[in-house]
């Protein structure tokens, strides 16, 4: 499989999202890191600017699904559109263990409470989000939309 660097994967843009999300010590008290989604997206991300590969080895398997912390929504809303806008419709090339995908699924068990099922196109995740979280889907795909 081709390594995401070579798709583009914008890893600064996401690195931001993720520390506009993150709600600091100030508000936490001390740091989760890999307990808490947003940390655990945050040791994702920076691995991968360190060493970059399309995979997290048992990133799917990691996700720290019992984190209960709230986030600001619509910060988390902005980290899920603009990691769709990364993800380049892989289709049936699609992996749980990529890290758009680990990253995704981070914001969404903190926006949504869950992991949910990604067939690897956004359009489709998107029409997904309209049927069940119609409210946040709107907000998701108005923010993809407006992406340059």
């Amino acid at each position: 499989m081709e390594h995401v660097e070579n798709k583009g994967l914008n890893a600064d843009l996401i690195e931001d999202d993720l520390e506009n999300c993150c709600r600091g010590e100030g508000l936490c008290g001390q740091c989760q890191g890999r307990a808490c989604n947003i940390g655990f997206a945050k040791q994702c991300i920076k691995e991968y600017k360190r060493t970059p590969k399309k995979e997290v080895a048992g990133g799917a398997s990691q996700l720290p699904i019992i984190d209960l912390k709230s986030f600001e929504e619509a910060e988390l809303e902005t980290g899920i559109a603009h990691i769709l806008k990364e993800c380049k419709n892989c289709k049936e090339d699609h992996t749980e263990e990529c890290i758009i995908n680990v990253i995704r699924n981070c914001y969404e068990v903190s926006l949504l409470g869950d992991i949910h099922l990604y067939e690897g196109t956004a359009l489709q995740y998107l029409m997904y989000l309209k049927d069940n979280y119609p409210e946040t889907a709107g907000n998701i795909a108005g923010i993809y939309r407006d992406m340059a």
